[in-house]
């Protein structure tokens, strides 16, 4: 079993910067793909980022690119969400996600077997 812990949400003016951060436990991290997702009201949760185990591949929603970076420290078990340049339309909860290997950076919420319990992001105007 994987436990994933959120923290860093809040509340921000549009232009700000946020950072995430999903801490793992239960089982070894360091081989496991993770990804972020996001939920806004009365809409699915969409694909944000995605990260390989090694760190060295990612994978980012087109909305996001240029402004998110993720990453991750295998020693800390942890997964960080850098988010810059923050829009209004960035608001929502935002979950942490993984899936044991062998597998690839994935869109799809539906493959991911473990959830963080989604920290709000709230993006003013």
């Amino acid at each position: 079993q994987v436990q994933l812990v959120e923290s860093g949400g809040g509340l921000v003016q549009a232009g700000g910067s946020l950072r995430l951060s999903c801490t793992a436990s239960g089982r070894t991290f360091s081989t496991y793909t993770m990804g972020w997702f996001r939920q806004a009201p009365g809409k699915d949760r969409g694909f944000v980022a995605g990260i390989g185990w090694t760190g060295t591949s990612t994978s980012y929603a087109d909305s996001v690119k240029g402004r998110f970076t993720i990453s991750r420290d295998n020693v800390k078990n942890t997964m960080y969400l850098q988010m810059n340049s923050l829009r209004p339309e960035d608001t929502a909860v935002y979950y942490c996600a993984t899936r044991p290997p062998p597998s690839r950076i994935s869109t799809d919420p539906g493959i991911y077997n473990y959830w963080g319990q989604g920290p709000q992001v709230t993006v003013s105007s």
